[in-house]
């Protein structure tokens, strides 16, 4: 193609031009910038049948606003111009309807026509796809608008219906587009549009398929397909409902088989609203509530309880037992059953340590009326004093393992914890009987985690723990932020100087603010200022055993060290202690 320049008075527009036609194009956008410079994107044209004139093909917005201009000024500028084959309808068409596409989006009804005219030319579906880089099913729906009756067609063109009451009409039968222009052309009668048209359609319920919790592949009903968008509806608003419901029986047997306590149907006159709730997750007794609407939506809230059962939980309560109207045993004879099954199955257990193992950990994620077992909190009131427990290495490594032990468990992996159940029989046995199925190694891996959960901080055991694990905080903690803003002691800051960077400094700053005596401190950390670096430092109350830097006193990491060296005893004699186990045997 050449770059010509030509006379506005030699131009049309061509009827391939998807604007020919039709009313002037708006050129509100581009005439400032045609006024102030021309047209400097060039037109695409092809010549016509008459001599030394050329049809536009692309471009008619810019030639209205230079015609426009035109008037303005009184003179008509050459417009540039690249010049089509006058023989090729289809490249003519694809090229308006593409700058068109960029431009200024086109109504399906314009769409239909234009890409009705290249099929006309030998374009397939594939090939117009391609070209306008839009899907097939999207072309398809486009051309599928020659369902409609054509004065329907028509009426949308002259902007006499809009574009919701258009698409919802595609979803009508020949017939019932017949009787909707009955009553648009009734002065007296009420015309449905827009959604309400949709309504009158289907006969008051519109259910749209993707609201459908069975396979659609199977459904026996019809559906009918919205051309313009994704949507389908069901044609049989009855036979939605008995497919509806059988997937959600189905949905709530499968719930009630991975062990959750209850599943609670809400029906459609009612409303599921999750403030009048509370979250509770599988083992600690939590429901699952299937909230069903009129319109076919259906939404599964898992987790849940009322909110007294929920503050009943709180407390460690149990469930309120289900009340019998009439008991095949007495409450004694319960007891006297009961009673009898617990001594055989706790002798049983002697023999069976790995079993007894298992239980426990059960009981120590579960509880029970006989166990409280609770997770330590981690709870400060110091905003950075949280962020360096969060972020620190530990905390990481060890909330790692955890959500592995969640995964494993088949608990959820948003629950903060493993631990901390509400005692429910039917959870206690749940994870008992998943933690059978797992090897030792694995169910040592988790009782690491529970463990690691149910240490209380600031306890001795953490202390006994320590010294026995032989921990380098070195390993886990580096001196941050929040660490020196804790630390208020000039005497102690002192001591620490020293640590870091000898007796000679810390003599020499002795009478320095804390400030100053921080500042040495962390250069020294770093390597910063010329300071010499000082690697794996840690303050004494952190190390295992802590110690104090003052005789003061007053730091709970040392006084569980002392409480650790009060309780050791001298090492028992292996053979004295195994054997009144021997003798038991």
């Amino acid at each position: 193609m050449t770059l010509v320049f030509i006379d506005q008075d030699k131009l049309s527009v061509s009827k391939t031009n998807m604007r020919y036609g039709k009313k002037a194009p708006d050129v509100t956008d581009i005439l400032p910038t045609v006024r102030k410079r021309g047209v400097i994107q060039t037109l695409l044209v092809r010549p016509n049948c008459q001599d030394g004139h050329f049809e536009i093909v692309a471009g008619a917005r810019r030639f209205h606003a230079a015609q426009i201009v035109a008037q303005e000024t009184g003179e008509a500028e050459p417009l540039p111009c690249r010049i089509l084959s006058e023989t090729d309808d289809a490249a003519a068409i694809e090229a308006s309807m593409i700058e068109n596409l960029a431009r200024l989006d086109a109504d399906e009804v314009t769409q239909w026509e234009t890409f009705t005219r290249l099929v006309k030319e030998g374009r397939d579906v594939a090939d117009i796809a391609a070209t306008f880089g839009l899907p097939d099913l999207t072309i398809a729906r486009v051309l599928a608008l020659g369902n409609l009756l054509p004065r329907i067609r028509s009426l949308y063109a002259a902007e006499k219906i809009d574009r919701a009451t258009v698409r919802h009409l595609t979803l009508a039968s020949k017939s019932q587009q017949r009787a909707w222009l009955a009553l648009f052309d009734d002065a007296d009668s009420y015309v449905p549009t827009g959604h309400q048209l949709k309504a009158w359609l289907f006969g008051g319920q519109s259910i749209p398929a993707r609201f459908a919790l069975f396979d659609l592949d199977g459904f026996k009903g019809a559906t009918v397909a919205d051309l313009f968008g994704d949507d389908r509806y069901f044609a049989d608003a009855d036979a939605f409902w008995t497919a509806q419901n059988e997937a959600i029986e189905e949905r709530r047997a499968a719930y009630l088989g991975e062990g959750w306590s209850d599943v609670v149907i809400v029906p459609a006159s009612d409303h599921f609203h999750s403030w009048e709730y509370e979250k509770a997750p599988k083992r600690k007794g939590g429901r699952v509530y299937v909230d069903v609407r009129s319109t076919g939506e259906v939404t599964f809230y898992e987790g849940y309880l009322s909110a007294k059962e929920a503050r009943r939980a709180a407390r460690g309560d149990g469930p309120e037992p289900a009340k019998l109207a009439r008991p095949e045993v007495t409450s004694t004879m319960q007891t006297y059953l009961d009673l009898h099954r617990h001594a055989a199955v706790r002798a049983a257990l002697l023999g069976a340590p790995g079993i007894a193992l298992r239980l426990m950990v059960a009981h120590a994620i579960g509880g029970s009326h006989l166990w409280r077992v609770s997770p330590e909190p981690q709870t400060t009131r110091n905003d950075e004093v949280r962020e360096s427990i969060e972020t620190c290495r530990g905390e990481i490594a060890f909330d790692e393992r955890r959500r592995a032990v969640l995964a494993v468990l088949d608990f959820s992996s948003e629950e903060p914890t493993v631990t901390g159940g509400n005692g429910d029989d039917f959870g206690v046995a749940g994870i008992f009987l998943r933690l059978i199925d797992l090897p030792d190694p694995i169910v040592m891996e988790i009782i690491t985690v529970v463990m690691g959960e149910t240490l209380a901080s600031g306890s001795a055991a953490v202390a006994a723990v320590g010294l026995q694990i032989d921990v380098d905080m070195a390993d886990w903690w580096q001196a941050d932020a929040a660490f020196f803003e804790l630390i208020r002691d000039r005497e102690v800051l002192t001591r620490i100087v020293a640590e870091v960077a000898g007796e000679t400094v810390a003599t020499a700053n002795a009478g320095e603010k804390t400030k100053t005596l921080k500042r040495i401190v962390r250069d020294h950390l770093d390597g910063a200022d010329g300071r010499t670096k000082v690697e794996r430092w840690v303050p004494k109350w952190l190390a295992f055993p802590a110690s104090a830097y003052t005789t003061r006193g007053g730091v709970g990491t040392v006084v569980a060290h002392a409480k650790v060296e009060a309780a050791r005893t001298p090492e028992p004699d292996p053979d004295a202690q195994t054997e009144p186990f021997a003798q038991a045997a």
